[in-house]
């Protein structure tokens, strides 16, 4: 038996856009399904919201206009963090993530970044697999960071060149 996998995204599938206001209360409902115990609540996001210029979010919005993922960025200096990189349920396995986390490195290397950093769970193997194929690497561990569970952070960094842009 053959099972159909899914299709993957054409640049016409999703528009990338920045994070307005009016997403917040989605965007925590989406992380409560998406990340349970380490959800941000909506007060999270506007204070993420509030920290513009600094931050920057992008949401990726499928045809029908729906909010298909989001990723997250913090710019300082010359080292930009990757605050957060989610995908709703129904559009996982196409290749969004990758989408999002390539406009996150073109974003910090055009405001003049040289590294990107990021922290994922040590049993997220699908987000793993992703900062493994964008060619992250693990550069420490964060023993029992995330709760409950006792789940290692794995720290994990990406060097930019001036072509990255």
């Amino acid at each position: 038996m053959t099972v159909a996998q899914p299709q993957a995204y054409a640049a016409s599938e999703v528009a990338l856009r920045d994070l307005e206001w009016t997403d917040l209360a989605h965007l925590a409902e989406l992380e409560q399904r998406l990340f349970a115990d380490d959800a941000w609540s909506e007060p999270t996001w506007w204070a993420e919201l509030a920290a513009r210029p600094r931050r920057e979010y992008v949401v990726a919005t499928a045809p029908d206009g729906t909010v298909a993922g989001y990723a997250g960025l913090d710019v300082a200096g010359d080292v930009a963090d990757v605050m957060t990189i989610a995908v709703a349920p129904t559009h996982q396995g196409r290749g969004l993530g990758r989408v999002l986390l390539a406009e996150l490195v073109r974003r910090a290397s055009s405001r003049g970044a040289e590294a990107v950093l990021l922290e994922v769970r040590a049993d997220n193997d699908a987000a793993r697999r992703l900062y493994d194929r964008a060619g992250f690497e693990v550069i420490s561990v964060r023993r029992r960071y995330y709760q409950p569970g006792d789940v290692d952070a794995l720290v994990m960094r990406l060097l930019l060149t001036k072509g990255d842009a």
